[in-house]
Order: structure tokens, then sequence, then C-alpha cells
């Protein structure tokens, strides 16, 4: 399961976890991103000791643009409130295990 991120939460659940966050930055209308979801939600049931979150950027692109986030779907891997690493575009379940196991 994962948490729906706003511009109200984002700080609390990320920078503030007390476990690492792997955010997926995607829009409704972005076919990639829609086909990433199933992956994004297996990880996240098969990793319990993470929290994955989902941002919409068509409603909050200012996060998006902190970030850097030019293209989605964007992944970035947080630990302890810190980006350490980041993928982009629609990519294999293996490259997303590979990212959360930094």
């Amino acid at each position: 399961m994962h948490i729906e991120l706003t511009s109200e939460n984002f700080a609390k659940e990320v920078f503030e976890s007390d476990k690492p966050v792997l955010v997926d930055f995607w829009a409704d209308w972005c076919g990639p991103c829609r086909m990433l979801g199933p992956v994004i939600e297996e990880v996240a049931e098969e990793n319990p000791q993470i929290k994955v979150g989902k941002l919409n950027v068509s409603y909050y692109p200012d996060i998006a643009e902190k970030f850097g986030v030019m293209s989605i779907p964007t992944l970035i891997f947080f630990k302890d409130g810190k980006s350490v690493d980041a993928t982009v575009g629609l990519v294999p379940k293996s490259a997303v295990e590979k990212l959360i196991s930094r």
C-alpha cells in the first residue's frame, strides 16, 4: 500500500519518516506512469521496511520542481530525509528493487 503525498503531508511523510521512503512522481495522463503503478504496489507490499508514496505532479508541480523532476515517471529514494538515488522512466521491478536496496 502507498501513501498519497500532498504539499500538506510531504515533509512529515518523507523528511520526518523513520523509514526510508520511495516517492513515485506520476500523473493520471501518463501512460508509463500507469504501467509502473502495479510494480510500485508490489514493491510496497513486499518491502514493509520502507514507506512508498505517490505524488501527482499535476496537482503539486512545485514539489516536483523542487526535486528537479523533469520527466515522469520519476522515482526518488529518500533515507533520513535526504534523496539518495533516483530513476526516470518506465523501469522493470528489478530496477526499483535495486533503487531501494541502497
